[in-house]
């Protein structure tokens, strides 16, 4: 099959024929297969660590993608704070907003809207998010035809089946028997590359495993020691006593039995011998040590991979509890950049592929967008409607759905009315006053026509400055920052004067009215 017009993101050519198949699929031997991986934890030293991440930006990390993933495995607290960046992502509800208002538009969303449903959706993201701790993730789409092209699975691909280009080490390749040196080119619309910023440089020098590797080989050796220093000094020593008339197997019997008494807590000695406990000496603080150090290690793992150490490391009651609150907020910060570098990566490596392998390219595609909800922001935005639409704000409903995350009513649902449309049973009283105004609605028009005769010149002091700012902003938010300095700086004085004026007038119509009725 003759290579499609569809071209990637790079300018290359799709190759549909490819898009079916499994690429990057392990094998018993090669250079893809995951027997061949020693492990690189057991026994770190300071020289052997130093090897490995050397050798990772030199272009073989092999060993350093063993190491990440053996962290993960073995420091709980490590792969806790890393689960909880993680989670942190996941957790949020992806949302996808058509590119306009126009029919075709709407229809590409709402095939988007299908497509991350999906329930392998969420395992495929979870996936993408292993890069964080390792600096790079490649997840493979094995795309379905049909009418419809669909990936029917996405394959989590061991990151050591790929190597970084010899030039500028930004590409990366896969790893193939054929081409051992370079490797061979990613096929377009095949893989999910997803490669998470922690600062500028290359990718393989942004894992977080790379900037915790050290503190945990401390931490390693801490904790061996620390149990060293438990045995020794957390067992009482045994004293064995006899007599001057002991015979050397009467000795031989109770060395035995001092020895083994630890761990048998039994022994048999002659009754002219004994076995005493004497407390362990004082190991001036040593007990403490181990502990400081592995906990200040620790504190030092969660300022790299969460930005603080309040929520990991704060007691649950008094002030503690009050800033780790505080310090997630820190975090969020955190959250909403990994969020955005990920709805990148799935925007240019799964939406426009889908889009285009079905629709064909397109001006403009629709967004998919992972949004960190912030409460006060939409309680600032409802406040901010509930004063201008009256004053004549247009906003159209479709956006304030989306930024409400409310669905479309269903046709014939029943809908939530505003106070002033909801129907009542008016009282004796006011069914007597409005058929006094039915009576007579001459006085009411005039009124009317009276206070409406120049009403765009009473409103140009407050629509005009948010006419004015509505055409310097270049985004919906903009509007919202200058919405503020706007409404101090609104003159409302005189449609205020005019209003108490006309109620004024209403007012005395109505007492008048009321006065004739009684008389």
């Amino acid at each position: 099959m003759a290579d499609s017009q569809i071209l990637d993101h790079n300018g290359r050519p799709i190759q549909r024929k490819v898009l079916t198949d499994e690429v990057a699929r392990a094998s018993l031997t090669g250079v893809r297969s995951v027997w061949n991986h020693d492990s690189v934890a057991n026994g770190l030293t300071p020289q052997r660590l130093g090897v490995i991440l050397r050798e990772a930006i030199e272009g073989d990390a092999d060993a350093y993608f063993t190491l990440a993933e053996e962290m993960e495995e073995r420091d709980l607290h490590y792969a806790a704070v890393l689960s909880t960046r993680k989670l942190a992502v996941i957790g949020l509800d992806p949302q996808v907003d058509a590119a306009t208002d126009d029919a075709h538009d709407i229809k590409l969303a709402d095939a988007v809207r299908d497509l991350i449903a999906r329930p392998e959706f969420d395992d495929m993201l979870f996936d993408c998010l292993d890069g964080l701790g390792k600096g790079r993730s490649a997840v493979e789409i094995l795309w379905q035809r049909g009418a419809t092209w669909w990936p029917r699975k996405y394959v989590w691909r061991d990151p050591r089946f790929f190597q970084e280009d010899r030039i500028e080490g930004e590409e990366l390749r896969l790893k193939d028997d054929t081409n051992a040196f370079e490797g061979l080119p990613l096929p377009p619309y095949k893989f999910i590359v997803h490669k998470p910023k922690r600062k500028s440089g290359r990718a393989i020098r942004n894992g977080l495993a790379r900037l915790a590797a050290v503190a945990y080989m401390c931490k390693a050796f801490s904790i061996t020691d620390w149990l060293a220093f438990a045995e020794v000094f957390g067992m009482p020593i045994r004293v064995g006593k006899h007599g001057p008339n002991a015979t050397e197997d009467d000795i031989y019997t109770l060395i035995n039995a001092v020895a083994n008494i630890g761990s048998d807590a039994a022994a048999v000695i002659p009754d002219n011998m004994r076995i005493e406990f004497q407390e362990a000496g004082s190991s001036r603080g040593g007990e403490s040590l181990f502990e400081r150090l592995a906990n200040y290690l620790d504190s030092q793992v969660s300022k790299a991979v969460l930005g603080q150490t309040m929520t990991t490391d704060a007691q649950s009651s008094g002030l503690g509890s009050n800033q780790a609150d505080v310090h997630n907020d820190v975090r969020g910060d955190i959250q909403r950049f990994d969020a955005k570098q990920l709805q990148t990566t799935i925007q240019r490596d799964l939406i426009q592929p889908f889009i285009d392998l079905n629709f064909g390219p397109q001006d403009r595609y629709p967004q998919f967008k992972l949004p960190v909800p912030d409460p006060e922001d939409l309680t600032l935005l409802v406040d901010a409607l509930e004063k201008l639409v009256p004053m004549g704000l247009e906003v159209e409903q479709s956006v304030m759905r989306d930024k409400l995350r409310l669905p479309d009513p269903a046709e014939g649902a029943v809908l939530l009315q505003a106070p002033g449309q909801m129907p009542f049973a008016p009282i004796a009283q006011n069914a007597a006053a409005l058929n006094r105004t039915e009576s007579d609605p001459s006085y009411v028009d005039e009124l009317e026509t009276e206070a409406l005769a120049d009403w765009e010149a009473q409103m140009a002091p407050i629509v005009d400055p948010l006419e004015q700012l509505l055409a310097q902003s270049d985004s919906y938010e903009a509007f919202l920052e200058g919405l503020s300095d706007v409404l101090e700086e609104i003159e409302p004085t005189e449609i205020i004067e005019r209003l108490a004026t006309a109620t004024l007038k209403a007012r005395g119509l109505g007492d008048a009215s009321d006065q004739q009725d009684r008389e």
